[in-house]
């Protein structure tokens, strides 16, 4: 019994190995597996030496060159509206009107009786002059009308208090009241800005104090517009450095005819220092930080495997940042190839292949093409 089994489970077990070795090589052959062995892909460029403008960035936010809040000086209600929100204006018109009541007709009266103490005045000086009346009779008549001028003068200022008008060339903003709405002095109707010219107020840091000074060319860049550059020119320095936080207070003129710029905007102050000199410079993502010291990994031709390259890692010095570049002071030359992207799955005397930047390696091996 025993035997026979022998002689059925001997030949399956054979089959069985045959099998396992034929399916073991047939995956040894296929394309996947042998590209699973191929060394990493990165992204590499060759160093070399580059202008480099020295400055610095502060951050800041936009207010216009002449802004108001408008409101009324006197109490009233509110008889006509002649903007909409948006408008452009011109210096003097008129944008609101209170009621006025019965403003008008005291006016006319008080300048009915400048007019009769006028006369009385002209008749009494001939009268002096004949001596039918004294002098104090005339004293007298000129001190009333000038009382009344200065009744008709205030009654044309508190007319004039309920007329609205625009202090200056510029937009208004969203109205805050409504037709036959009570406005008690003080109270917002609507804002007002020149938006011709904008000022850019910004903080730099003490140490940097003395790179700034009035008329200095500055580039200013806001969210609104991420691809455009804006010019402006340093106004004025504040006068004292904030005991708080340690930074001096900077202004700087916005040209803005084409109005793309609106007051209260966030925007970020470049400010060149210096002139040009040479540097070698590295892309930040390049470089990898550790507690042990920032590195980045450069790359040298394997000898004798064209296309291939070993990583080594070299410990960096950096300084200044701008962008996304970053000055190296040493630690590498110009002519060093680096790692510019992948780096992450790399280790020293780890063998890599170049790829160009759409993700294909530029070696001539078929079983990377794919990659």
């Amino acid at each position: 019994m025993t035997r026979n089994l022998l002689r059925i489970l001997l030949p399956l077990t054979v089959a069985f190995a045959a099998w396992l070795l034929w399916h073991m090589e047939q995956q040894r052959n296929k394309p996947g597996a042998k590209i699973a062995d191929a060394p990493p892909v990165v992204l590499a460029d060759v160093l070399a030496c580059e202008d480099w403008q020295s400055g610095f960035q502060a951050t800041g936010q936009l207010r216009a060159a002449q802004g108001a809040e408008l409101s009324a000086p006197v109490s009233g209600i509110v008889a006509e509206i002649r903007f909409q929100a948006g408008d452009e204006v011109r210096a003097g018109s008129v944008l609101l009107r209170l009621r006025a009541y019965d403003d008008d007709a005291k006016l006319k009266q008080l300048r009915a009786l400048v007019r009769l103490w006028e006369a009385n005045l002209a008749r009494d000086k001939k009268q002096f002059e004949v001596q039918a009346v004294s002098r104090a009779t005339l004293d007298q008549d000129a001190a009333t009308l000038t009382q009344y001028q200065a009744q008709v003068e205030a009654q044309q200022q508190l007319i004039e208090q309920k007329l609205i008008r625009a202090p200056f060339d510029g937009r208004i903003g969203i109205r805050q009241v409504d037709l036959g709405q009570y406005l008690s002095p003080g109270t917002a109707i609507a804002s007002i800005e020149a938006l011709d010219q904008l000022y850019l107020d910004f903080n730099v840091v003490q140490r940097d104090f003395s790179a700034v000074h009035p008329g200095q060319t500055i580039q200013v860049t806001v969210d609104a517009w991420p691809e455009r550059l804006f010019q402006a020119n340093v106004l004025a320095v504040d006068s004292s450095v904030d005991p708080q936080s340690r930074m001096v207070l900077v202004r700087a003129t916005l040209d803005n005819h084409d109005r793309a710029l609106l007051p209260g905007m966030f925007a970020v102050a470049r400010l060149d220092v210096g002139s040009l000199r040479p540097v070698v410079a590295v892309p930040q993502a390049a470089v990898s930080f550790s507690p042990y010291g920032d590195f980045i990994y450069v790359l040298t031709p394997k000898p004798g495997e064209p296309g291939r390259f070993i990583a080594s890692s070299q410990v960096l010095q950096l300084g200044e940042q701008q962008g996304d570049k970053v000055v190296v002071t040493s630690g590498l030359k110009v002519g060093d190839r680096i790692v510019t992207a992948g780096g992450f799955k790399l280790r020293t005397g780890a063998t890599v292949v170049i790829g160009d930047h759409d993700g294909f390696p530029e070696v001539s091996n078929p079983e990377l093409a794919g990659r």
